[in-house]
This record gives structure tokens, sequence and C-alpha cells, in this order.
């Protein structure tokens, strides 16, 4: 059965850590898939508040630089080769999709549906989350791997002015993506039992 497929690419998508730079994909194809994504995910309102931008090569490697020269300011020394560890494996995949959320798109519809208000950043939250889950299962059922990475609001000053960002624009996620150097390590799953409920049949 078709859903089938889609319940495939859930169970293989992981976070990959080890990642290097032969995608299976062209950079156009792997972008459309990131482009299809931003196209067809829902969003409450259809706000369509989320906005993504996608680095490779050498403009997914300032990123990283990016984050390293901004720690290096702030952990110690004697601290920072764990980190410098983690940002070179970052450094060494692919590229990276940006995720962020239009607060102009947001506020206007707090002012349109002020009922709702308070609900809206909520619901954008939601959203981008879905764009990033469609991505990322849709990278891996692509042979791509990928891990979430989370260095907002650290780097958010750099990513705006180097890629000239709106300042409406709000980074929320930044997903590492690249060929599949080693698969990740077998996942611990908690018990269903408390986490899924079904009433009625």
């Amino acid at each position: 059965m078709s859903y089938r497929i889609l319940q495939q690419a859930a169970e293989t998508r992981r976070s990959i850590y080890a990642l290097n730079k032969q995608l299976p994909l062209s950079a156009a194809e792997t972008a459309q898939i990131v482009e299809h994504a931003v196209k067809h995910t829902p969003s409450s309102f259809n706000s369509q508040s989320t906005r993504v931008v996608v680095l490779f090569g050498t403009e997914h490697e300032k990123l990283w630089q990016f984050a390293e020269n901004t720690l290096r300011a702030i952990v110690p020394a004697d601290q920072f080769e764990p980190t410098a560890q983690k940002l070179a494996m970052f450094k060494a995949a692919a590229g990276t999709v940006l995720f962020f959320e239009d607060q102009n798109i947001i506020k206007g519809l707090q002012e349109q549906f002020p009922a709702y208000a308070e609900n809206f950043p909520v619901w954008a939250e939601h959203a981008d989350a879905m764009h990033q889950y469609a991505v990322w299962t849709t990278l891996s059922a692509a042979g791509i791997g990928a891990n979430l990475q989370h260095y907002n609001p650290l780097i958010d000053q750099d990513v705006a002015r180097e890629w000239d960002i709106p300042d409406s624009w709000t980074l929320r996620a930044q997903l590492v993506f690249g060929g599949v150097q080693a698969p990740a390590a077998e996942k611990a799953y908690e018990p269903l039992e408390g986490r899924f409920k079904v009433f009625g049949s």
C-alpha cells in the first residue's frame, strides 16, 4: 500500500552526524526537495510564514565558520576542543537548510484575527517544525543524511548580514545535510504505553 512508503520514510529518517560532501543527487535536485516542501507543507490559516534558505559548498562552510567564531569568543579556550570537533563535522557536510519564520506575517494575522492573537506565534512554530520534518524525511528517502541544529540566536546577526535576510525573518533551525559517511547508531524507543491512546473504533 502506498502509505507504507511514507511510513518507511519516517522510520529511516534519523540524525546522522558523520556526513560528507558527496551527495547522491545534484545540488539542483536537492534544492528542489526543499522547494517542494516549502510549497506543500501546511500552515494554520494558510499563513505560509515559513521562509527557507539553502546553503551549499563554501556558503555552507561560511555558516559554520560564523558559529565557530562566535563560540570561540564565549567558550573558554581549554574547553573548546569538543565544540570545535562538532562544528568541524557540520562543516564537512555538503550544505545546510536554514529555517525562518516571517514575523510580519504573524503580526498581520494577529491584527486580522485578534481572538487568536496569542496562538499565531505558536502555530507558526508548528508550521516551521512541519517544514523541517518534511525536508528532513524527504532528504532521508533520497539517501541524503541530515541532522537538525539550533545555533540561533548566536549566529543570527552574521546570517542576516551575509545573506541579506530581512529583519522580519527569525531564524529557527539549521538542518545540516550531506552524503552519509557512517550510519546512525541504533535508536532506543520509549514504550508506547502512556504515549498513545485510542478511544472508540
